[in-house]
């Protein structure tokens, strides 16, 4: 094994090692962007409607909103 083997052995692994990085920041950022939605999905689902007075808001269905804000 010369000197050029070695070299392009540890051409070759920094590569790999980019690589992998570089796929392993995607799977995280993808993740992090689908929690974000849900926490955001969550949150609006948390809030509820209220008139200026604070009464309830009363929906199409005649039912109204209890929780608050």
């Amino acid at each position: 094994m010369n000197v050029d083997d070695v070299v392009a052995e540890k051409i070759a692994a920094a590569r790999a090692r980019i690589e992998a990085n570089r796929k392993r920041r995607a799977e995280l950022a993808a993740a992090r962007k689908r929690g974000l939605a849900a926490r955001h999905a969550q949150k609006l689902r948390n809030l509820s409607v209220r008139t200026t007075d604070g009464s309830p808001v009363t929906t199409d269905d005649g039912s109204t909103t209890t929780e608050e804000n």
